[in-house]
């Protein structure tokens, strides 16, 4: 399948039957998997939302929860937007979280 060309180059994927924005974030997704397949994370869930009012929602590309009890959120990004970075602010201001990003 063919998609529109994206504004920052990023080319839609598909992996597992699963869409994805970039090749990054599926990239991502196999590794995520490996860890899982490994033993070092218990299990993570896709595309969390966090809201941030004013109907405003973040989606956290990935949420890893790790064997040790550490929970993670990770943003799969090749480019950082001006909105990105106030998002991931006001995220990180209002949730008990820090956002890895992942490259």
């Amino acid at each position: 399948m063919i998609y529109p060309r994206h504004k920052f180059k990023a080319v839609k994927t598909e992996n597992d039957g699963i869409k994805f924005s970039s090749k990054l974030e599926s990239r991502w997704y196999s590794i995520i998997k490996d860890m899982q397949e490994n033993g070092e994370i218990l299990f993570f869930l896709r595309q969390v939302p966090f809201h941030l009012g004013g109907g405003v929602t973040y989606r956290a590309d990935f949420m890893l929860f790790f064997t040790d009890g550490r929970v993670e959120v990770w943003e799969a990004k090749g480019y950082d937007t001006p909105e990105w970075v106030i998002k991931k602010k006001l995220v990180e201001s209002l949730y008990p979280i820090k956002i890895k990003v992942v490259k």
